[in-house]
């Protein structure tokens, strides 16, 4: 079964085909009020360590070993990607990150990493 994940940045307006919305960064993002959200969950134990977040940097250049690195973490973190798998039992979640870059963030590595798993 494929899982229904969308993602998203938090920045950009909720929408009807969000379905659930979880916020997966470790810190709130800047200049947006919590009512304005519309979150489902924020899940900040999903989130890369701040060691590991600090690293990357937003460095396009340290991609790969950042999803590497960040697939190691999610993997001894059952709970929290548990409770994203429970979510998209019952259909479409979307990840909600802050970060400018909308193809070297944690939100599509975390997706990545689910639709592989499963």
């Amino acid at each position: 079964m494929k899982l229904d994940i969308k993602v998203k940045r938090i920045y950009e307006p909720p929408s009807l085909g969000d379905g659930q919305r979880v916020l997966i960064d470790r810190v709130w993002p800047r200049g947006v009020r919590k009512e304005d959200a519309a979150l489902t969950l924020w899940l900040k134990t999903v989130a890369p360590s701040d060691e590991l977040r600090k690293w990357f940097g937003h460095e396009p250049t340290r991609w790969m070993e950042f999803q590497q690195r960040y697939r190691g973490e999610l993997d001894r973190n059952s709970d929290a990607v548990g409770q994203l798998r429970a979510l998209l039992d019952n259909g479409r979640v979307t990840l909600l990150y802050g970060a400018q870059d909308d193809v070297h963030n944690n939100a599509v590595a975390l997706a990545d990493y689910l639709s592989l798993k499963g």
